[in-house]
């Protein structure tokens, strides 16, 4: 049976249970990745998106579907497909494993000792032995260029390891035990372009220090508020200022097992109901059904038997893409997302997940010295965006993870699951993230600063016309802003009962003038 019979075979199947549409043209066959999910079976998340040889001789995409010309076709084989598949869609790990780990490793063998100088052959033979750890009964490549694994057109790339072996570059962003990549798209490339670090301080030095104190100050605790409000929290002003202050010490302590912990126990300051430190339990974010209490689950936790492993995984990636100078904000959405997915505790991974952001962003210097980009407050207002990116993530995993109820209503994984937790795609989470920084450099600050100094000039106004303490000054002009420039009735009449009626109309015209006009 060829690769493209089976998935006739298994296209109803596969496309009912992850796909909303079914081949792009009558006629088409599925190339690459898509086909060797078909052929394996494969219990895997699929690619973001999925290719197919349509009939026309033209490239064109529709839906999740990338069609390719006829004369991409590939040869109907193992080698045939995993070469279109490293040559069009780039690497997908989680894919690879489990297309390894289900052919004999004589097929591989085959593969280099058919072309054993060929560019493909090499990396296909390199990504067997590294993600399965294990070495093939093959001589070390003698002939042929150095390649590089990862093809920096369609991903973006780490450092560069030289395996002499295999004759190969590797340059994956990541270590075998959590790798997730990058595609390299045209919105993550003019985000990069516009070298936002650089223009943050660009716009620091010639603010104000004092307003730049200032503003740095209120948007710590902006942030800090908005963490807690993703949770659906209101806790007292006294945790969130806590919480705001561990936040203005990001970057400032190495980041591992012990830290995240120390983190957790600062998230969660009450632990009478929640176990503090890493699960020993499996867990999951939904809701329980209100009648027999069992989990209805939206995101399904990593085992806890696998989270050592993760996690050392991903302290082990974040130290090299340091090393390799890694764009901060790329780093940034894997390793945060990556910790979010995996939640590691019963308790506090959102707020981690956003502290990691800030300690990311901070520790390789991308966030100027002194300032904090209030990522969460940005969230908030992108409250269903933020969601859509986590869920999907979650989504297609829920599908391919078997579990059971347990006695105290969370859940059990019965099935292997450690690599849809280490190999994964991060492009969604990764332009998501460089949105909200974009918004921060471009919008937030600036509008914070402009506004201090809107303050500051209504302020001395006042001062200068009426005797009135700084406190009335700020409930005053506080009052204002919730009012569209106007004090209330209940202002009049109550905190401000003593203002004359041209004073109060004067302090208005005034906040109109500073506050209202266009700047």
């Amino acid at each position: 049976m060829t690769l493209c019979e089976s998935f006739d075979k298994l296209n109803s199947q596969i496309l009912n249970i992850h796909l909303t549409n079914i081949l792009p043209e009558a006629k088409a066959k599925p190339a690459g990745y898509i086909a060797l999910i078909s052929k394996y079976e494969l219990k895997v998340p699929l690619p973001n998106s999925i290719c197919a040889i349509g009939e026309k001789h033209k490239k064109y995409e529709k839906d999740q579907w990338r069609v390719f010309t006829p004369r991409h076709e590939p040869e109907d084989s193992l080698y045939g497909h995993l070469t279109f598949a490293l040559k069009q869609e780039g690497i997908d790990l989680a894919v690879l494993k489990a297309i390894f780990s289900r052919v004999d490793s004589a097929a591989i063998v085959d593969i280099v000792r058919r072309e054993p100088t060929g560019a493909y052959s090499r990396r296909i033979w390199f990504l067997y032995e590294w993600l399965l750890d294990y070495k093939l009964d093959l001589p070390d490549a003698s002939l042929g260029n150095y390649v590089f694994l990862v093809d920096k057109k369609i991903q973006y790339e780490g450092a560069s390891n030289r395996s002499r072996r295999h004759r190969v570059d590797n340059n994956l962003p990541g270590r075998r035990g959590f790798c997730p990549l990058i595609k390299r798209t045209k919105r993550l490339d003019q985000y990069i372009d516009l070298d936002l670090s650089h223009k943050a301080e660009e716009y620091i030095g010639t603010t104000h220090k004092d307003l730049i104190t200032r503003a740095a100050a209120f948007l710590l605790l902006k942030d800090s508020k908005a963490s807690y409000d993703i949770e659906g929290e209101s806790p007292p002003h006294n945790r969130i200022a806590r919480w705001g202050k561990i936040i203005g010490q990001a970057g400032d302590r190495p980041l591992n097992f012990d830290e995240l912990q120390n983190l957790q126990s600062i998230v969660i300051v009450d632990d009478r109901f929640t176990m503090p430190g890493y699960r020993n339990a499996g867990g999951f974010v939904g809701v329980h059904d209100r009648t027999t209490g069992m989990p209805i689950p939206d995101h399904i936790s990593a085992r806890a038997e696998d989270l050592h492993e993760l996690l050392s995984g991903l302290f082990e990636t974040y130290e090299m893409l340091k090393q390799a100078q890694y764009n901060p904000v790329l780093m940034a959405a894997v390793l945060a997302f990556g910790f979010v997915f995996i939640h590691p505790f019963e308790d506090g991974n959102g707020r981690i997940h956003r502290y990691l952001f800030h300690h990311i962003l901070a520790e390789t210097s991308f966030v100027p010295a002194g300032l904090v980009f209030p990522i969460s407050a940005v969230i908030l207002e992108r409250i269903k965006e933020y969601r859509e990116v986590l869920e999907a993530f979650s989504k297609p995993r829920l599908e391919l993870i078997e579990w059971n109820p347990t006695s105290d209503n969370n859940v059990q994984v019965t099935n292997e699951t450690i690599d849809m937790y280490r190999y994964f795609d991060a492009t969604k989470q990764a332009e998501f993230l460089f949105s909200c920084v974009e918004k921060t450099v471009n919008e937030t600050l600036p509008e914070e600063v402009r506004y201090l100094e809107k303050h500051d000039r209504l302020t001395n106004f006042i001062k200068s016309y009426i005797d009135m303490p700084d406190k009335m000054v700020d409930m005053l002009i506080r009052f204002l802003d919730q009012n569209n420039g106007v004090l209330s009735k209940r202002a009049r009449e109550k905190e401000f009962v003593k203002l004359t009626e041209s004073e109060a109309q004067a302090i208005e015209v005034k906040y109109a003038e500073f506050f209202q006009d266009n700047d």
